[in-house]
């Protein structure tokens, strides 16, 4: 192991052999001599090929306004130190903070300008994006405007612009996310509204919990970026955990004074030497917010920085702890993760890269394939062209007698297509064996998809299933059966509101099976698979009838569906449904809770209705 100068590795070996490579990382605020913060060595016949040695970077001070005031005032400065302004006289005009980067000073230094500073007007629109709060007339110099994007939209750039001497700072951007949320994830204990997929960025379900359950933590679930937001809680109300009364020397007094709280319950504290009381709110055990005394003062950062090959962001607000921006690349550059720089512990961490769009040699060719050219003009371009964009994708197709293996699309990303399909032969070879059979039809060595073999059955024996077998993209088709044919079964027994899985033969062998599937909202009762034995069909199953929960019922004790708007409603057997009073009405005392569950046939579920 060398001796790593302000650099770390995540490799604990303590010897290596020949052509061993070693990553390493350098601290934050270093850079190796190639002006990177990782590196790797090999170990060679020689040596290692490199010293792992990262040194200081630092920030320079360019020539400023001389009104400007600069603190702290050091000769040299290292990544992440950070620089504050106020001007001797004059307003101040640009951040009161910057930070040292890599790439240097950002955002640009302040200047100060001595008389008035000017007002803005309204800013402008943003597609598919809106101001937050409520517009002003004229904008005085250091005002700030939030803006956010409508549902599906994904904000990039600075959320916030402010006023600088008559003119805004950068405004953002609003970009479709396409990425969207699977299914809604399911809340023990717990429902969700009516919502129906696709999921886009943005949109917002709300989860109720049971009647004897109490949700903790936001109702309401949001996809972001293809992913849901945390899930809420349903606790068992009556296993709600109480909290403890406070107990610090820096508290001079709390109300109500008591030992213990309830969930839900208010209480409010006064610290020594100061006059307000401050307020929680006891969750399930835990006072929220947290009570503290000797309370932070919020931390800020100084405005985002410039990401080199990002879109421009010219912006002056400084963002408080835990806040983040996405930045958007310029055209031929993309995003390298993490998408979003975040404000922490005053700093700007976590910054996204955007590194340039490296293109693609000619695309690879494949057997037995070529590329699908849609326009002449397409087919002069990919083969006079060599070089093809980053994100660019080509199809391709088989010659005949081929089929496509895999997917039939590459694409180009950062320099490298991605895999090339394979064209298999789609020819059958030697037709599957029927014990009892002879084939009648020509035998050929290879047999193209799409053509057929005939089978005859050995007397005394009888055909059972399709007398042919097809080639079908080189799979045989499911051949027939030759078997004596005492015991044999004619097509299954119908059932109302039912039907087999497969399609139905004239004549079954005997030990032949079937599968039953009951239509929409009916429930399947009994086996869903009958069997062939002896010439008889076993007990077929049967389907039960759908509920059906119509409006003159729910008028009639005052009732309506919880989650669901339409006034009608099917249910299957066995499924939970809920209600609620009509506005205006509230539950009998010692009625049972409003929900139920479909009992079998829906005579039963009504009579369960008028016991309520």
């Amino acid at each position: 192991m060398p001796i790593l100068e302000n650099a770390a590795t995540k490799n604990n070996s303590t010897w290596f052999k020949l052509n061993d490579k070693l990553d390493y990382e350098c601290h934050v605020g270093y850079e190796n001599e190639y002006k990177h913060t990782k590196g790797s060595i090999t170990c060679t016949y020689y040596g290692w090929t490199d010293i792992p040695s990262c040194y200081e970077r630092e920030c320079s001070i360019p020539m400023l306004d001389p009104n400007l005031v600069v603190s702290p005032r050091e000769v040299k400065y290292r990544v992440g130190d950070l620089l504050e302004f106020s001007c001797r006289t004059g307003h101040r005009v640009g951040p009161d903070s910057v930070q040292c980067y890599h790439f240097g000073w950002s955002p640009s230094f302040p200047t100060c300008k001595v008389g008035q500073v000017g007002s803005c007007a309204q800013p402008l629109e943003i597609l598919n994006g809106e101001i937050k709060g409520t517009r002003k007339v004229e904008y005085s110099h250091g005002d700030v405007v939030e803006f956010d994007c409508k549902t599906r939209f994904l904000l990039k750039g600075p959320k916030k612009i402010q006023c600088v001497d008559g003119k805004w700072t950068t405004l953002p951007v609003c970009v479709e996310e396409e990425r969207t949320c699977g299914n809604i994830p399911e809340l023990e204990h717990g429902s969700v509204q009516f919502s129906v997929p696709p999921y886009h960025h943005g949109v917002s379900v709300e989860f109720t919990c049971a009647e004897t359950f109490t949700m903790i933590g936001p109702g309401s679930v949001s996809c972001i970026s293809g992913r849901w937001t945390q899930l809420p809680q349903c606790v068992a109300t009556d296993e709600l955990k109480k909290c403890k009364a406070l107990k610090s020397t820096d508290i001079e007094a709390i109300y109500p004074n008591k030992y213990e709280f309830n969930h839900n319950s208010n209480m409010s504290y006064k610290c020594r030497e100061k006059h307000e009381y401050e307020y929680s709110i006891c969750i399930n055990g835990r006072w929220d917010p947290e009570p503290h005394c000797a309370r932070k003062e919020k931390i800020s950062c100084p405005p985002p920085p410039q990401i080199p090959n990002a879109q421009v962001i010219e912006t002056t607000v400084k963002y408080l702890d835990g806040e983040k921006v996405s930045v958007l690349c310029q055209d031929n550059y993309l995003t390298q993760d993490p998408e979003e720089m975040v404000c922490k512990d005053g700093r700007w961490q976590s910054l996204p890269r955007c590194i340039e769009k490296i293109p693609c040699s000619q695309p690879p060719k494949i057997e037995h394939g070529s590329i699908i050219h849609r326009s002449s003009e397409e087919r002069r371009d990919s083969t006079e062209s060599s070089s093809h964009e980053h994100g660019t994708t080509f199809s391709y197709v088989c010659d005949d007698g081929f089929r496509i293996f895999e997917e039939n699309v590459i694409t180009c990303y950062m320099g490298k297509w991605s895999s090339p399909p394979r064209c298999i032969d789609n020819s059958c070879v030697d037709p599957p064996h029927v014990p009892n059979a002879t084939i009648v039809t020509r035998s050929k060595a290879k047999y193209p998809s799409g053509d057929r073999v005939r089978y005859e059955c050995n007397k005394p024996f009888e055909l059972f299933g399709e007398m042919e077998v097809i080639c079908l993209n080189g799979i045989w088709t499911e051949p027939p059966t030759c078997k004596d044919s005492t015991g044999k079964c004619g097509p299954p027994p119908p059932i109302d509101n039912g039907d087999i899985t497969s399609l139905s033969l004239s004549v079954y062998a005997p030990l032949s099976s079937v599968e039953y599937q009951c239509q929409n909202y009916y429930l399947l009762k009994g086996k869903k698979t009958i069997t062939c034995r002896n010439g008889k069909w076993s007990e077929p199953p049967t389907c039960l009838l759908a509920c059906v929960i119509a409006e003159d019922i729910m008028k009639r004790y005052n009732i309506v569906l919880r989650w669901r708007e339409n006034q009608k409603i099917y249910t299957k057997s066995g499924e939970n449904i809920e209600f609620m009073c009509k506005p205006g009405f509230k539950k009998i005392r010692g009625s049972p809770p409003l929900h139920t569950r479909k009992r079998i046939g829906c005579t039963s579920m009504v009579r369960t209705r008028r016991e309520r």
